[in-house]
């Protein structure tokens, strides 16, 4: 599967906000976002004014910005909206948060057993993963309710996941962690109220009905 392998900051300058794509760097004085940074480019901004973003633009950063966030290429992204879109009982934008949320890559970041999202894809990639008792190396499995997910021993000594501990997220109240196992379980299907995100979700739906 096709993946983004550029430099990860400069995505964070784009979207001028904080993406969390690198681990514990993002948490720290090292973050582009937390001094004075300018948008990617080998001359920084221009020195002409800048003019006021379209209402086309504003759509399109907004749909950047969670797409880079979960680290989906454009493909994959869209096929989780049109997924979210079939679906009558919920709003559009409420499920496809909530199938970027189920991701196990994703789960596997909440549980704050992966410093990012990327590291965590490559854990779950590697066969470090188990889903009920059973391998899975599927990044993009959709985890659901009473899901046990829990790592293989010997990836408890990875340098990723030892960094992952020290990182201050705390896992969301859809799922329980046993740490010391290096286990949790899905509770429930996230709410939108779990959900921890700076989107403005409304604009990234309205940028697929134009």
């Amino acid at each position: 599967m096709a993946r983004y392998t550029g430099p990860v900051c400069r995505l964070c300058r784009r979207e001028k906000t904080k993406l969390y794509l690198k681990g514990s760097r993002c948490y720290g004085a090292k973050c582009p976002i937390e001094g004075n940074y300018s948008e990617p480019g080998m001359h920084g901004p221009k020195k002409r004014p800048r003019q006021k973003m379209s209402d086309y633009g504003l759509h399109l950063r907004e749909k950047q910005k969670i797409r880079r966030q979960y680290g989906l290429m454009e493909n994959q992204f869209k096929n989780y909206y049109t997924v979210a879109m079939s679906q009558t009982d919920i709003p559009t934008g409420d499920k496809l948060l909530e199938l970027l949320e189920r991701r196990l890559d994703n789960t596997l970041y909440r549980a704050s057993l992966a410093p990012s999202r990327t590291s965590a894809r490559q854990i779950v990639n590697h066969s470090h993963v188990r889903v009920n008792g059973k391998r899975l190396d599927v990044p993009s499995y959709i985890v659901k309710s009473g899901d046990v997910i829990e790592l293989k021993p010997k990836a408890k000594k990875i340098n990723l996941i030892e960094e992952a501990i020290k990182s201050p997220v705390t896992p969301p109240a859809w799922m329980s962690l046993d740490e010391k196992n290096f286990k949790f379980e899905i509770l429930r299907v996230p709410a939108i109220s779990d959900i921890d995100t700076t989107v403005n979700i409304q604009l990234v739906v309205e940028y697929y009905s134009r």
